[in-house]
């Protein structure tokens, strides 16, 4: 059967006519090189980071903004028809006239939409090209019953700025160079803005449009008006089933493409990424729509830069690559769809950075000191590793790897920055550093720790007893008796001292022994991990506690709360100025990511894939909210667990994929072993 893509999100007018729902709802493209496209899908810029071609020209981590928006509009004889939105200052909008868009939908990951314009319907498409700093538009005209002679003009407007910020352009001297169908605008120290189109008429322009309002700012208390210039326009003829568009790049080779012909290099591409991940992994092919979605999502993370190395995009649009999120987020985007070689690239491009059994917090650029802040990312390192291992079985190039694996062992049970280093009475690691913020938990505000995890945080002790089985896995892989033995003996150790987190009245785990102040029972979802990971240190019965607790007190329907509602510092909704976001962000804020691990678990204890599957099922419903097609960050704590953070989350993708997939799997199995009982029966 040919391959099609996911037709699953689809809006129709009673979202996309609204204005306030419309914009509730963002659309958001990659290109696989660090940039990347994004707005609602009422056309409006409600954030900084919204534009049509944000870019990173140098590095991953400086994305600039270059192209903004494109307002289009309709030419019907002396009648100007707007097919565009703009949000300004003093809740103003313009045009005032209601939406025009009869319905929005992902054709597979390229947004399309229809205007109805009385009795004319038009489709608008954007896609960027893959591996380029280039983002295309296209429009047809549908329905023309009277045949009318109608033009589409479109204002191009740009902006030169760091995409967290916002205005640019500190003085006006550009220089233009235009042609028929060409526009060039370029900027002292920046990259020439090259705007093409086969059937184009092009008109320079530059003056600016001042006071948009950014309502997603404000809601972050943060600047909220910006302004963009207007360097041309363009006008075409739109004829009933024809397409017409434009390119905006930065690439200095950007050739002048069949707009049609790039539409197909777009889809095909994804078509061929479907393709690939059914051979692949077989259990693919019974995917549902909102699972190929998924997949197709996970692509927009992963970033290749030739001859360098592979990186991944812990979110979008305001995060870069952080080195932890990554290697939590490998083998969902990487190794479920056979990835393998990315996968490889990405873990052994960190070994040069390992330090201290430490990696940084993300890959400096060039002349830039490495920061290592964070404690457990080389202990999911080396998970990634172990997951990796499980899928190829690549045995050289876990052979180049094991020295650096084994100093990062080392380095931990002996010491390491802030004091982090084995308690040789229990075999629990532990930080002696007050407010060392080193683990995922890592919320600040005022300069204080708000969930500080000074002493043997849970999550930090179970990923501790993975590595040292996955090591013992690794040793015995390479023949290596001397330290397979060690590694054994220490993760015995690791798992007796383990029972120490148990509370004794059956409600889980402590999230912190030894702290400061003794040992902490707050219920939060950082205890999953026990139960979760390949190696669980718990017998049967503490591995059911752990997960009855989080079901009961931290499950909702999008993920795990990082704190229970009961407690008295539990903050419910994730809003407001730097301070209150940050003094929310683990308390009581519902993380995505963390409902995979949940349905691993809670398989572990039940062996009912079946049923832990259908606690994926909300994830279907949210593909259509937030950021379309993907997963967001977190959620608010309470119902109605509004979408907050970063729209489209690497980690949030990569944790319910992987859960899928070894949950279908499982099922699969099951069904099979079923059925042979029942022929032999």
């Amino acid at each position: 059967m040919k391959q099609t893509l996911p037709q699953g999100v689809i809006l129709d007018r009673n979202v996309c006519g609204s204005l306030e729902r419309a914009e509730q709802h963002e659309w958001w493209l990659a290109n696989g090189i660090g940039g990347y496209a994004g707005a609602t899908v009422a056309g409006t810029l409600t954030r900084r980071y919204h534009g049509l071609l944000i870019a990173a020209p140098q590095s991953e981590l400086q994305r600039q903004l270059f192209f903004a928006r494109a307002d289009a509009e309709l030419l019907d004889g002396d009648q100007v028809i707007p097919l565009y939105t703009n949000r300004v200052i003093n809740g103003a909008i313009e045009p005032d006239e209601p939406l025009r868009i009869e319905s929005f939908r992902l054709d597979g990951r390229m947004p399309v939409w229809r205007y109805r314009l009385n009795d004319l319907l038009i489709e608008a498409r954007i896609w960027m090209e893959h591996g380029r700093h280039s983002t295309s538009l296209a429009w047809r005209l549908l329905e023309n019953p009277q045949d009318k002679k109608v033009r589409l003009r479109v204002r191009l407007l740009a902006n030169v700025r760091d995409h967290h910020g916002i205005s640019g352009f500190t003085d006006n001297s550009l220089t233009y160079n235009m042609s028929d169908h060409e526009l060039d605008v370029s900027y002292p120290d920046s990259p020439c803005l090259h705007f093409a189109s086969r059937c184009g008429e092009v008109q320079q322009a530059n003056y600016w449009v001042d006071d948009f309002d950014l309502p997603s700012e404000h809601d972050r208390s943060l600047a909220e008006h910006d302004r963009h210039l207007c360097i041309g326009h363009m006008t075409f003829p739109v004829y009933a089933g024809h397409w017409v568009g434009l390119t905006a790049s930065i690439e200095s080779d950007e050739p002048a493409y069949y707009i049609v012909d790039a539409m197909q290099r777009f889809q095909e591409r994804d078509i061929a990424m479907l393709t690939r991940a059914k051979i692949i992994e077989p259990e693919f092919t019974q995917a549902p729509a909102w699972i190929e979605q998924l997949i197709l999502a996970a692509d927009s993370f992963v970033i290749n830069y030739p001859q360098v190395r592979n990186e991944i995009v812990a979110a979008y649009p305001w995060l870069g690559e952080r080195i932890c999120d990554s290697m939590i987020a490998l083998p969902g985007l990487l190794l479920t769809n056979g990835r393998y070689q990315e996968a490889h690239n990405l873990l052994s491009s960190c070994l040069p950075f390992v330090e201290s059994s430490m990696l940084p917090d993300f890959f400096p650029g060039d002349g830039k000191l490495a920061r290592y802040n964070t404690w457990d990312a080389a202990l999911w390192y080396i998970e990634a590793w172990g997951a990796y291992f499980k899928a190829i079985r690549d045995l050289p190039s876990i052979t180049h790897a094991w020295p650096m694996l084994q100093q990062i062992i080392k380095h931990y049970h002996d010491e390491t920055r802030s004091g982090i280093c084995l308690d040789s009475s229990d075999g629990l690691l532990r930080t002696g550093e007050l407010c060392a913020q080193f683990t995922g938990m890592n919320a600040w505000a005022d300069g204080k720790a708000i969930t500080p995890r000074t002493g043997k945080p849970v999550e930090i002790n179970a990923l501790w007893y993975n590595a040292l089985q996955t090591m013992t896995e690794f040793a015995h892989a390479l023949n290596d008796g001397v330290h397979a033995k060690e590694y054994s003996s220490l993760a015995a150790t690791t798992r007796s001292g383990f029972q120490k987190f148990i509370r004794p009245d059956h409600q889980g785990l402590f999230d912190v022994l030894d702290g400061p102040d003794g040992s902490d029972e707050s219920i939060r979802p950082n205890q999953i991990f026990a139960v979760s990971l390949p190696f669980s240190p718990l017998n049967p019965e503490d591995q059911r506690d752990v997960v009855a607790i989080c079901a009961k007190r931290l499950l909702t329907p999008y993920g795990l709360r990082s704190l229970d509602p009961a407690s008295p510092d539990y903050c419910p909704n994730y809003m407001g100025e730097a301070w209150s976001r940050g003094r929310t962000y683990h308390q009581g804020t519902v993380w995505a990511w963390l409902l995979g691990h949940f349905a691993l678990a809670e398989y572990r204890v039940s062996g009912n894939a079946k049923h832990v599957l259908s606690r994926l099922d909300s994830i279907q419903t949210h593909l259509k909210e937030a950021g379309l097609g993907t997963i967001s960050e977190i959620f608010d704590g309470d119902v109605p667990h509004t979408p907050r953070g970063c729209p489209a989350q690497a980690w949030s993708v990569a944790c319910i994929l992987e859960a899928w997939l070894k949950l279908h799997r499982a099922q699969s199995k099951h069904d099979k072993e079923h059925e042979h009982d029942r022929q032999h029966s």
